[in-house]
């Protein structure tokens, strides 16, 4: 493929080598062969102009860069956002891609929607795929990619890749750092869904306007001209998102007790999950989905919002939601321990996600909720004290423990939570900083009626300690852990 060729169908001038072949795309100098073009970023450790040079002598033929940067010896596309301007020209490289593709951002329910999405789709008989945290989930099984948005290169060459493989819809997770560095560019997106938004990455965004904006780059540029913003209404932040969709121009489609499309008229909890009273084009549907919890209730209704904005049948997409099946890590029941007491295991990382998972059990509860948790290291410290004063105040039990300390003091982040601890009953909180020994002390502690709530990791199967060249990532998997100290 010509470099002018794909110049001119990412809209940017070149002045010089458009008869020059391209083979491929890089933002790893080391992963640079004759023909590719190589994208120079700069980062928050690591500046890759440093790194032209020898991209160059690796045969790069193009370096898409700042106009600053100093390019020798290949040409040199300048761009003073030269992610996107790298994002829109691999673009037109990797192709085919699957004709329907939706996006979902928001702190929280971003990977349980996409599936949601993929299981409804594959209900409908469509071949569908979904990308985020859980890595590729495709008909034939999952591949960790390690990221909920990958590099722009890898995330290009997936969807090319499924589109091979006879893949035609896929829903994938558009994070916020994914968004601020143009992750996701270039690919007709039909339909974005908004969830909502809390706390979480104020290590990386400046305050929560930052990472709000940075969340709402899916309705400002990423969903095509015309496309569909599917939005959770009842979030504190839903009418500024439906605002950004409207002044692009994209079609509204709420969902909620303040929706329009799809309303929440009531929800009841049931044994093995909940009942949902629904409106949709002015018809009543009741709906039994098979999960427990507001928030899954949400998270259903946003992904049949979106199966319904790129042409999904009514009767079809509903149907589907009572035949959903759980979401790896995401309220998930693990075990059961010898006294009947169930052990669920849930991704909630931030506060809200923590209140969310809490709030979502505690009708199942009929003795006491036992909640263990803790905090990564090397992310947002301001949310620590927040999730310990969550857990205080809404559970009967508390034991504070490791997630994934990184490069920090695990001891330290643990106090930072328990600081949170003060403002509910301090004697029904401990310390145990062993992740296994922590899950094993809640699971022997529970006694029929209880009900075992173990958060934060979810689907991860290590734990982070320590950073650069001294990390390790131990085995640890919450739900095999619970599991096995329940003699199961």
């Amino acid at each position: 493929m010509k470099l002018g060729a794909l110049a001119a169908a990412a809209g940017l001038p070149l002045a010089e080598g458009a008869e020059r072949d391209v083979t491929g795309f890089a933002i790893d100098n080391r992963k640079v062969a004759p023909g590719t073009v190589f994208g120079a970023f700069q980062g928050a450790t690591v500046n890759g102009e440093d790194f032209i040079p020898a991209a160059i002598q690796a045969g790069a033929v193009a370096v898409v860069a700042r106009p600053e940067a100093r390019v020798e010896g290949a040409v040199h596309i300048a761009d003073a956002e030269p992610r996107r301007a790298f994002a829109r020209l691999a673009a037109g490289f990797y192709a085919p891609v699957p004709e329907t593709i939706v996006a979902v951002t928001g702190t929280n329910g971003k990977t349980s929607t996409v599936e949601m999405v993929r299981q409804i789709w594959r209900m409908a008989g469509n071949r569908a795929a979904s990308i985020g945290t859980l890595g590729v989930t495709t008909p034939e099984g999952s591949v960790s990619t390690g990221l909920t948005t990958p590099d722009i290169v890898t995330f290009l060459a997936n969807m090319a890749g499924l589109a091979r493989e006879g893949v035609t819809h896929v829903a994938y997770e558009a994070s916020s750092h994914g968004l601020a560095q143009f992750r996701n560019e270039g690919l007709r997106v039909k339909a974005g869904a908004f969830t909502n938004l809390s706390r979480d990455h104020l290590d990386y965004h400046k305050d929560m306007a930052d990472y709000f904006a940075a969340k709402m780059r899916l309705f400002d540029e990423v969903v095509e001209q015309g496309g569909t913003a599917v939005i959770w209404a009842d979030d504190q932040w839903s009418p500024s998102s439906a605002e950004r969709a409207q002044a692009r121009g994209l079609r509204l489609f709420t969902v909620g007790e303040k929706g329009t499309q799809i309303r929440l008229l009531a929800r009841s909890p049931s044994a093995l999950g909940q009942t949902l009273q629904i409106e949709h084009e002015g018809a009543a549907r009741t709906i039994n989905l098979p999960l427990i919890g507001a928030y899954q209730a949400a998270n259903a209704l946003v992904a049949a919002g979106l199966v319904l904005a790129t042409g999904g049948d009514p009767a079809c997409t509903f149907d589907a939601l009572g035949r959903l099946q759980p979401v790896r890590g995401r309220l998930e029941r693990a075990a059961i321990t010898g006294l009947g007491a169930p052990v669920y295991v849930d991704y909630a990382h931030t506060p809200d996600a923590l209140e969310a998972a809490i709030a979502a059990l505690r009708p199942h509860v009929t003795g006491r909720l036992i909640v263990v948790f803790g905090a990564g290291g090397d992310r947002d410290s301001g949310k620590r004290p927040l999730m310990g004063q969550v857990a205080a105040e809404q559970a009967d039990i508390v034991i504070v423990t490791d997630d994934n300390p990184r490069g920090e003091d695990a001891g330290e982040i643990r106090k930072a939570v328990l600081a949170g601890c003060s403002g509910g009953l301090m004697g029904k909180v401990r310390e145990i900083g062993d992740r296994r020994e922590a899950i094993a002390a809640a699971l022997q502690t529970a006694c029929k009626g209880d009900v075992v709530l173990v958060a934060g990791k979810g689907h991860e199967q290590g734990q982070i300690i320590g950073r650069g060249e001294a990390m390790r990532v131990l085995p640890f998997d919450d739900v095999t852990v619970a599991r096995e100290c329940a003699g199961q």
